[in-house]
């Protein structure tokens, strides 16, 4: 069971796996609350110029690792995670941008520090907030995240642009202003403490200095004759936790290339025989402060750890949301990928069905076909030229042929009905083709709907062809059955409508067929001729006005509810994995979105499981 102990051990691999997620301050972590890595504390390294913040890290380090120089020299942040190794494990470094190279040589690590800020910066005195990520295993660290941040600078030099000064201000607060994060403010002893940069820095954000800790430099180059006590004792800025008083190697150690194990000895000497400040020797030195900072780094984490469980918790949900949304990987196997696939088509004809049934808008435009596009056109079919007086006369003359009619011209009602009830096909036709046009955008509409197939578009694009290539045979089916109900109206006419028509009487009123009968040539017979077949018009074009509709809804959107996929789920019954696995293609860039959803969710559910394991074991 883990302990409180090794809990710093826990948030390094935490913090070292949200850097390589990109799941960081700054980066593109996919919740929208505040990154796991910006919830556990870390220890940011402040100072000014010169005032021996690098050497403050390798004192701590215990290696020569850093680049060194006049000016400006760290110009990235610089994350370094120390990892405290066995004994007798040989040292050694990685960096994040190089994942497979181990580095035992610390002049390789200083030069790659080097290179990487140039590959970014160029060889210039740029700056840019961009982080290098290091990793130290050693046995002689202690478990501890710090960040080496730019040096504050009053002054912009040849080469820098003149907002150098606010670049690095806004860079270095852009860290220390989060309330998990832990500042070490170093200041060099032969200054006069209220001109520290980092001292005035760490007050604007943390004006009680809860999270500040003090580390004095270059105690050993301070004036004959004068100390630093009151700073070290805090008279001078009192601070919530005690100021640290760090001896570096001087130029010389440096060159001569003094080992800084023997450093970290010469620095325990000074400090133990020195008059002015051998009563504070037990807690002064650059392994004190590792030591200091990693229990209080322990202290706050186990602080925080209800928050952080809450954050974490808060985060998964969101990720399995987020997960359920893009969709879970998919499975290898034939039967799988199958039952996936068919699985998407019901999802979709249940959305396409919910359009048609009112669940969702649309379905409503059919309705619209029959309630006015149908009648619509049915008045305006051209009935009345077509029954002018002159027509009717030339259809009853051209069906009269050589004899005229002696009593009622029936073959010229029955030419003129049949040829009448011809202009119903374009009504009919137009009503099927208004509704698979309906039908075709409701497909569209439900693909588009359905969430789950976002993440395929391959079996979109088959499941639409599919889906039109059925409304093209619903809508035949249609075209034949409306067309055949209106040959049907000519095949057979509907002989009780004329018998209950008016007769025609003779002039004389004497009701004698041997009279003289009415004169059937006038144009009032005509014109009793085309009322009559416009009646009957009226009647049939009632009659189709609700079997149309019918025809339309028994071919086409039955038959889409029914069986639209049915030659799709034949077709894909019969394909292999390799088919399955082309049909269910995904989009590269969701792929890789859910890979990395998937790895932050691992990696929460992890951190979870382990936080808790140490709040238990407290």
């Amino acid at each position: 069971m883990a302990t409180m102990e090794n809990v710093i051990v826990l948030v390094n691999r935490i913090q070292r796996a949200c850097t390589v997620l990109g799941d960081h301050g700054g980066g593109d972590g996919t919740a929208s609350l505040p990154t796991l890595w910006e919830a556990l504390p870390s220890v940011a390294v402040v100072g000014g110029q010169s005032s021996g913040k690098s050497s403050v890290l390798e004192s701590i380090v215990g290696r020569d690792f850093l680049p060194r120089g006049s000016g400006i020299v760290t110009r990235r942040p610089l994350v370094l995670q120390l990892h405290k190794t066995e004994d007798g494990v040989q040292e050694y470094a990685e960096f994040l941008h190089m994942p497979k190279r181990r580095f035992t040589d610390f002049a390789l690590v200083r030069k790659e520090i080097q290179d990487e800020t140039d590959r970014l910066t160029g060889k210039t005195k740029q700056i840019s907030p961009v982080p290098i990520h290091l990793s130290i295993y050693s046995p002689h660290v202690v478990n501890l995240t710090l960040i080496d941040l730019p040096g504050l600078t009053k002054v912009a030099v040849e080469g820098q642009p003149e907002s150098i000064v606010q670049d690095i201000e806004n860079m270095v607060r852009s860290y220390v202003d989060k309330p998990n994060c832990i500042i070490l403010a170093i200041s060099p002893a032969n200054q006069d403490i209220a001109t520290s940069d980092a001292i005035k820095l760490a007050r604007d954000v943390d004006p009680t200095g809860e999270r500040t800790f003090g580390v004095l430099t270059k105690l050993d180059l301070m004036d004959k004759g004068t100390n630093a006590l009151d700073v070290l004792e805090g008279r001078s800025y009192r601070l919530q936790h005690p100021w640290v008083g760090i001896v570096n190697r001087s130029q010389a150690d440096i060159n001569k290339n003094i080992d800084m194990i023997i450093a970290r000895r010469k620095e325990q000497e000074f400090f133990a025989s020195s008059p002015e400040y051998s009563h504070l020797s037990s807690r002064m030195g650059s392994e004190y402060l590792a030591k200091l900072l990693s229990q209080h780094l322990e202290a706050v984490i186990r602080a925080h750890i209800p928050s952080i469980t809450s954050l974490i918790n808060k985060t998964i949900d969101e990720l399995e949301s987020e997960m359920d949304h893009i969709g879970r990987p998919i499975a290898s196997d034939a039967g799988a990928q199958l039952y996936l696939v068919l699985e998407l088509c019901r999802a979709f004809e249940k959305i396409f069905r919910e359009h048609l049934d009112g669940g969702r808008p649309g379905g409503d435009r059919i309705y619209g076909v029959f309630d006015n596009q149908l009648p619509s056109a049915l008045r305006k079919l051209p009935f009345d030229r077509y029954l002018s007086l002159q027509n009717v006369k030339r259809v009853i003359s051209e069906a009269d042929g050589y004899q005229p009619h002696l009593i009622a011209p029936e073959q010229g009602y029955r030419r003129l009905i049949e040829s009448a009830l011809n202009y119903f096909r374009g009504p009919a036709e137009a009503s099927v083709d208004a509704v698979h046009y309906v039908l075709k955008e409701l497909v569209r509409k439900s693909i588009g709907e359905t969430q789950e197939l976002k993440r395929f578009p391959t079996l979109q694009a088959e499941l639409a062809a599919a889906c039109f290539h059925a409304l093209e045979r619903f809508r035949e089916d249609g075209r034949k059955t409306t067309v055949r109900l209106v040959d049907m109206e000519s095949a057979y006419l509907t002989v009780e409508f004329f018998r209950k028509l008016p007769q025609e009487v003779d002039k004389t009123g004497t009701g004698n067929p041997s009279t003289p009968s009415v004169d059937r040539y006038a144009d009032a017979h005509f014109r009793r001729i085309a009322s009559n077949v416009s009646s009957y018009i009226g009647m049939v074009s009632d009659t189709l006005k609700n079997t149309i509709p019918k025809a339309v809804v028994h071919c086409q959107v039955r038959e889409a509810k029914r069986s639209l996929l049915n030659y799709f789920y034949t077709q894909v019954g019969r394909k292999d994995a390799k088919q399955l696995a082309q049909l269910l293609d995904e989009d590269p860039a969701l792929m890789e979105r859910r890979q990395q959803c998937f790895k932050r969710l691992e990696l929460y559910k992890s951190a979870r499981d382990e936080i808790d394991a140490v709040s238990w074991s407290r």
